[in-house]
């Protein structure tokens, strides 16, 4: 994808796009050039190993991390220019964390108008309203009097979503939502998040919910090592990836019955590292063990 001369212009088809984007941390190179697009109403699920680049990325998005290099555009306004009111550009992108990130002295209601009032100077029975309507909406309504810590963590990042949609956000940011949450709390979740795609949310999310993506994402993306190696329709990169890596993460994800020892592992991550031209010293981690090539194995909320 060529690096544009200028902002780009037009009529807000592509909410997100991303050209060439480099991040570092220190001498470790993180993300290694990746370019994409998400499109208005389209949600893009982001998968692969531990220490890919998924959350890098989407930090690097809103701006959380500031890119090494590159350039990205939030519907058509770029919040990598020196210049950017990167504030202003944020309150377009709604970000719901994997730790919820709720302020532990407020209560539900509170987290949830904090944003409004005081980042978009919404009076505060205004937000209250929408507030209130998005936490009815997730079935939490009956506890915006609460605190965090009297929530379970499926109740907390329910929170976490409304408070997002409070900000009458365009599009929302998911950072792994359900991996902090215990097995029998995620379908609740991701309920939501189903809704959420249902009535045309834009939403790039980061998750290690295979049959989620597959069910609800337009597109998938498979990451390694810090660049996208396949993205395609669910039923591809999920059902039917083209990638050997591809094939052998999810063959580890999926059907988790093979035990490599550490030898066999430390032969992958060298065997990987050839591919790749580096060694493990520059990448400052070792390949995940699910990428070994040697594994048998639109209505309302």
């Amino acid at each position: 994808m060529t690096i544009p001369a200028q902002i780009p212009t037009g009529d807000r088809a592509d909410e997100i796009q991303v050209y060439d984007l480099h991040k570092s941390f220190g001498d470790v190179e993180v993300l290694k050039g990746i370019s994409l697009t998400v499109r208005t109403g389209e949600v893009v699920c982001v998968i692969g190993p531990s220490g890919s680049g998924k959350s890098t990325l989407l930090r690097c998005v809103n701006m959380l991390e500031e890119p090494t290099a590159g350039r990205i555009f939030i519907i058509n306004e770029e919040i990598t220019d020196p210049d950017a009111d990167v504030d202003a550009i944020r309150t377009m992108m709604g970000m719901v964390f994997q730790s919820f990130n709720l302020f532990p002295h407020l209560t539900v209601l509170q987290n949830c108008t904090i944003g409004p009032t005081a980042v978009k100077k919404v009076p505060k029975a205004e937000a209250e309203a929408t507030a209130l309507k998005y936490l009815d909406e997730v079935g939490l309504k009956h506890r915006a009097d609460a605190f965090p810590a009297q929530l379970s963590g499926g109740q907390q990042q329910r929170v976490a979503i409304a408070r997002a949609l409070t900000m009458n956000v365009e599009m929302v940011l998911f950072d792994e939502p359900t991996s902090a949450l215990d097995p029998e709390l995620v379908g609740d979740v991701l309920d939501v998040m189903r809704r959420l795609a249902e009535i045309g949310m834009t939403m790039m999310v980061v998750t290690h919910e295979m049959a989620f993506a597959r069910e609800v994402a337009d597109r998938v993306i498979f990451m390694d090592g810090g660049v996208i190696v396949e993205e395609g329709h669910p039923d591809q990169v999920i059902g039917n990836p083209q990638h050997e890596r591809t094939r052998t993460f999810l063959n580890r994800v999926l059907h988790p019955t093979h035990v490599h020892t550490g030898e066999e592992d430390a032969a992958y991550a060298a065997r990987h590292a050839a591919e790749l031209g580096s060694g493990p010293e520059a990448s400052g981690e070792l390949p995940d063990p699910a990428l070994r090539t040697d594994n048998p194995g639109r209505s309302r909320l």
